[in-house]
């Protein structure tokens, strides 16, 4: 059984039963981006503590079943209409940024397309520029995806953030071609009814091959699926994929880029 990492997993949402699953898939390490809690946090000191739990608590969890776990810190673009309010929340990133499991800023970017969160978006680009952090960037749903994917990038392109640290994630067929022409690194997520499924990324693999390219699950509250890294594996190997061909895209490819930080590890 090949080892895997899921780069973009929301584990807070997930039971201690979907570590086990993992693990015994061959799961070894994840990272698990800061995002939505299923409900409007009412004040900044909720992401406090969720930035402890982060940082502290599910670190912990996974060892248990043998996976390292590393985050991700922001405020999400959900949560980011309310400018004073975000403003108050990435005052409080940078005393997490020097703990060791902390890879960067993530996942920013955009839900709606707004004016205020491409304001906020822009803030948290220049605290990862002011403090060289890399990015994992969220893209909107459907038929936003591809106006925001592009004033995500355009967004970027406006700081002095090296593209081949920032990785744009849920890119699907009409954007994934545009983000790789760019430079970025790109994400695929494996959800079972929209996004990618497994099939779909393996299309998507055999169009454009698997340089700064990379398959997660994001599971997260909704409908989505904890194994969905090691189902797209075995539909590439249904497919006649070579195993060096899956090992780059689940497990080489996270570790090339995870470890730009300096801190990723699956030792």
């Amino acid at each position: 059984m090949m080892a895997y990492i899921d780069p973009h997993i929301h584990m807070v949402s997930r039971t201690t039963d979907d570590y086990q699953r993992m693990a015994q898939a061959g799961c070894v390490a994840i990272t698990e981006p800061a995002f939505w809690a299923g409900f409007d946090r009412s004040s900044s000191q909720g992401f406090f503590d969720y930035f402890r739990q982060l940082t502290d608590t599910e670190p912990k969890r996974a060892a248990t079943y043998g996976i390292k776990h590393h985050c991700w810190l922001c405020i999400n673009p959900k949560e980011a209409e309310d400018v004073g309010f975000a403003r108050e929340v990435i005052s409080i990133i940078p005393e997490f940024l020097d703990c060791p499991t902390v890879l960067g800023i993530g996942e920013i970017g955009l839900n709606k397309n707004s004016k205020n969160e491409l304001i906020i978006l822009e803030e948290q680009l220049a605290l990862a520029e002011s403090t060289n952090q890399l990015v994992l960037v969220h893209t909107p749903h459907l038929e936003d995806k591809l106006k925001g994917t592009n004033l995500i990038m355009d967004a970027i392109d406006n700081t002095s953030l090296d593209p081949t640290r920032v990785l744009i994630d849920h890119v699907e067929e009409h954007t994934i071609k545009s983000v790789l022409d760019r430079g970025f690194w790109a994400g695929m997520t494996l959800y079972p009814d929209s996004k990618c499924t497994p099939q779909r990324a393996a299309d998507c693999i055999e169009m454009y091959g698997t340089e700064r390219l990379w398959i997660n699950s994001a599971g997260d509250w909704g409908p989505s699926d904890p194994l969905a890294v090691p189902k797209c594996r075995l539909e590439l190997a249904s497919r006649g994929h070579s195993e060096e061909l899956i090992n780059t895209i689940s497990f080489g490819n996270p570790l090339d880029f995870l470890s730009k930080s300096g801190k990723f590890s699956i030792s």
